[in-house]
């Protein structure tokens, strides 16, 4: 009889991570570009291997923005669903991937569409989670005016998640843009209180606020490292770290 290897100790049992609409598409002018898809659910199988809880919420913006429907005449509630619904399309994607590479995955929808997805119930999602499937979450809140980056927290809130982690295009939160100033400095750890202060752009002020009252840590790391996602449920120094204090 041959041993299992047990799985590698985390710093955290249940997690939600928020990822931009943009990650999918890469360098690729398609929306969805088919080897950065595969990279991004590639990273989430390996966390999960570890025993780690996964929830993910996935922004619509590589598809539509509710705010460029407003540039092009489109009311914005109306636009802010369309982005919604390209929510949805990005989630039916990674599940695809995930499921092609046996990990069992179930979208769940604030709107619903019970031909496409399940409806958003949170005893549902958690007995999900408990079997060991990721959960991703669709279609935001449900309702127009709020970001996605809500949508992470309020779930993060409602599933008691450890913290949420927000895959970025930069390694961590800089006193400014480090793209327009090289001398920009980056910041190990945080508190609320201290990001609000110096108004530091973490995520939209409803999602932060909630993250905030609900004392969710927020890590905020570069996507694009191949390792960081790894290094981060495991307790490693990477990204920033937002905490109470």
């Amino acid at each position: 009889m041959t041993d299992t290897a047990a799985p590698a100790p985390t710093r955290y049992k249940r997690i939600v991570l928020k990822l931009s609409g943009e990650v999918l598409r890469g360098g690729s002018p398609e929306a969805i570009d088919a080897a950065t898809l595969e990279r991004v659910a590639s990273r989430i199988a390996e966390i999960r291997g570890l025993g780690v809880q996964i929830c993910v919420v996935i922004g619509g913006g590589n598809i539509f923005r509710g705010l460029q429907g407003e540039r092009r005449g489109i009311e914005r509630t109306t636009g802010d669903y369309m982005g919604m619904l390209a929510t949805v399309i990005n989630s039916l994607a990674l599940m695809d991937r995930l499921e092609k590479m046996g990990v069992h995955t179930r979208v769940q929808t604030a709107v619903p569409m019970e031909k496409i997805a399940e409806p958003f119930i949170l005893r549902r999602a958690t007995r999900h989670l408990e079997k060991g499937r990721v959960v991703i979450f669709a279609a935001g809140t449900g309702n127009p005016y709020f970001s996605t980056d809500t949508c992470a927290a309020l779930r993060a809130s409602e599933v008691h998640a450890d913290v949420l982690m927000k895959g970025t295009k930069v390694d961590g939160i800089y006193d400014r843009d480090p793209r327009k100033f090289p001398d920009a400095r980056r910041y190990d750890t945080l508190t609320f209180e201290r990001a609000l202060t110096e108004r530091l752009n973490v995520m939209d002020s409803a999602a932060f606020a909630l993250c905030q009252d609900n004392n969710i840590p927020i890590l905020v790391f570069d996507l694009n490292d191949p390792g960081a996602l790894l290094k981060a449920v495991r307790g490693e120094k990477v990204g920033t770290l937002v905490t109470a204090g």
